[in-house]
């Protein structure tokens, strides 16, 4: 790693455990290398940090709006980390090849399915960009949630720090032998949102609450 890296996470980090106090034994589950697609749950600002730097020696490559690059601080630490640009509410063909491209060359995607924060740490609604790398890397994906920090803020204001659990799940595959379509993706998005609904607590599971005990007809859950 070079010493911008270095310097870099080492300062995140640090900002991150003045805010958070983390648990993340549970991370000790996620493999070194990939090609691994990490689904996870996005709450506030401060998991992107905390998921990466508490991750590391294993580098995980995280997909981010685009428009955090307007921000000349945020871009040199994206930059630094090797964050993948995406655009919303349009196909990005630039940021699913270089998704690609990184789980390829046997490395780790992180992507959060829900694209924006919930602030209360509710799951929201899944969007199917995370089905679209699975079915064109074949790499499995591994849900990692975290919960239990969505107050910081009043915390913050008290000089507390909050809690932050990690959980993480078995990975799993989509099947092969069935056919992704426009119909069906959206159901295949429902079912990786419920692998990571059954780790939470039920008052966080959203509308994926009724989900967590089907089962999947479309992911291959690995032993």
């Amino acid at each position: 790693m070079s010493l911008r890296h270095t310097l870099v996470t080492g300062s995140l980090r640090g900002l991150v455990s003045l805010v958070l106090r983390v648990h993340d034994e549970a991370l000790r589950q996620v493999p070194m290398l990939g090609p691994l697609i990490l689904v996870c749950n996005h709450v506030h600002i401060w998991e992107i940090p905390a998921n990466y730097t508490h991750l590391l020696p294993r580098r995980t490559i995280g997909m981010v709006l685009a428009k955090r690059w307007k921000n000349p601080f945020f871009g040199y630490i994206l930059d630094t980390v090797d964050a993948i640009p995406i655009k919303r509410d349009e196909p990005d063909v630039d940021a699913l090849r270089k998704a690609l491209d990184v789980l390829k060359s046997g490395g780790i995607i992180a992507i959060d399915p829900e694209g924006t924060r919930s602030g209360t740490g509710i799951l929201g609604e899944g969007y199917p960009g995370a089905v679209l790398l699975a079915t064109k890397s074949g790499a499995p994906l591994m849900p990692m949630v975290h919960f239990g920090s969505e107050n910081y803020r009043e915390n913050l204001r008290r000089l507390r720090r909050t809690d932050m659990n990690y959980v993480v799940g078995r990975p799993f595959h989509v099947r092969a032998d069935v056919s992704i379509n426009h119909e069906t993706r959206q159901v295949v998005t429902d079912e990786i949102m419920s692998q990571m609904a059954a780790l939470m607590p039920e008052e966080y599971r959203g509308r994926y609450k009724s989900l967590v005990d089907k089962e999947p007809k479309y992911l291959a859950i690995d032993a």
